[in-house]
């Protein structure tokens, strides 16, 4: 029993790791020439395509993209006006198989720039 116990729990750790990174702490950060609302015109119906279902919120100066996730914490983009455009900030939780490649979310975020 307790040569199998370790490596579950090895893993166990890795896998809870993902969730461990500090919330505040944006994925990924991004430059675009777009204004906030145009920025979240182009994003919401790539990630409607996607299967996802995001929830659009907006301020004066800023758009606020969440998408609910089954497994983590909800996947969030912020679109904030900037001197030259807009400035995005990407908060996702990858699961530890997701790394290796860009999921939908950060494709449709990418793309919109």
């Amino acid at each position: 029993m307790r040569p199998l116990f370790v490596p579950v729990m090895a893993f166990a750790t890795l896998l809870l790791a993902g969730c461990a990174s500090a919330p505040n702490d944006p994925t990924l950060t991004l430059q675009t020439k777009k204004t906030p609302a145009e920025y979240a015109d182009c994003v919401v119906p790539k990630l409607q395509g996607s299967a996802l279902h995001p929830t659009v919120s907006q301020t004066q100066r800023s758009y606020r993209i969440v998408v609910p996730s089954k497994v983590a914490a909800d996947n969030v983009l912020e679109a904030y006006k900037a001197p030259n455009g807009g400035k995005v900030f990407l908060y996702e939780r990858h699961l530890l198989a997701s790394n290796f490649m860009p999921s939908s979310f950060e494709r449709a975020a990418q793309e919109c720039l």
